[in-house]
């Protein structure tokens, strides 16, 4: 088979609100976004223009992230006492949001391009009743996961955070799918794949989303440079014959779509099919103004 095919231009993914998230303002350093009831504030450098909205809608957030000299640290100051969990959706999937601290809310708005992209595959894979196999990988809280599962899909969740892994299990309570066919394991990503290739198994779908770092439960290390080469060909052993898709996406300041391409292209050799690239962004209220949050290169049969 030939090998695959490196599309010649990138592509932006726009995620745009919803029901319960919208990005509302930015600028200075900063976003303004809601989140259900909650009108949030947290830091974002890459926001180097003017805010739009007058200064008294900033102040009026209900929570506003202070970061600290560490990267991702900081601490949440509060108008009010808010909830510890409240309920947030988007299509069938339920999920809690909470305010962790490391600045985010428990889940990442501007994967919701992913998820329908996913939600799209997984759904075409299963025209004619087949229950497609997929693994996700580095799955938090489980909302890509939930996706996939409402689709038709038979998953295999894993991530090293055994309080991530609950709370993925959580929210598939919240969206009534806790009864579909998922397996939630809290094991090193890279461990886990390691013992599937030695089993022989496959997947018809993978997402790998890793961090730039991270710690697995029994204190294995992982840097995104150093581990991502090898952790993506172990991926490519994984896939079945009649696999859709292999997803890469990277939260990184010194990573590219095309250095993500130009991986998979070398682990998928002889594979034919697609490969996509480019950012991921979120898209303002307005829709005249994005903020690019992280890239991904795809892979598709």
């Amino acid at each position: 088979m030939s090998p695959p095919q490196i599309a010649a231009e990138s592509e932006v993914m726009r995620t745009t609100g919803w029901a319960d998230y919208a990005l509302l303002d930015s600028g200075h350093g900063r976003k303004l976004e809601q989140y259900g009831p909650y009108k949030v504030v947290r830091p974002e450098p890459q926001c180097l223009w003017t805010p739009r909205l007058p200064q008294d809608v900033w102040d009026a957030a209900d929570a506003v992230f202070d970061p600290s000299d560490e990267e991702d640290a900081g601490r949440w100051r509060f108008k009010g006492k808010p909830l510890e969990t409240w309920p947030l959706g988007w299509g069938e999937v339920k999920f809690h949001g909470r305010f962790t601290a490391f600045r985010h809310l428990a889940f990442f708005p501007e994967q919701a391009a992913n998820w329908s992209w996913l939600d799209a595959q997984v759904r075409a894979a299963s025209d004619g009743g087949a229950q497609p196999r997929v693994l996700n990988l580095f799955g938090y809280t489980g909302v890509a996961s939930l996706v996939m599962a409402a689709a038709g899909a038979a998953v295999t969740h894993v991530d090293a955070s055994k309080k991530a892994v609950a709370w993925a299990r959580e929210n598939a309570t919240l969206s009534g799918l806790a009864d579909r066919p998922v397996r939630w394991i809290v094991e090193d990503a890279k461990k886990y794949v390691q013992r599937e290739v030695r089993r022989g198994s496959t997947y018809d779908g993978i997402i790998l989303d890793p961090p730039k770092y991270g710690r697995g439960p029994d204190g294995q290390v992982w840097r995104l440079f150093e581990d991502l080469p090898e952790m993506a060909g172990l991926c490519a052993q994984l896939l079945s014959q009649s696999a859709r898709f292999l997803v890469l996406n990277a939260y990184a300041e010194r990573i590219s779509g095309p250095a993500l391409a130009g991986l998979l292209a070398e682990k998928l050799e002889g594979r034919g099919g697609r490969i996509e690239w480019g950012e991921l962004a979120l898209e303002e209220q307005r829709g005249d103004r994005a903020i690019g949050m992280s890239f991904y290169a795809r892979w598709s049969a």
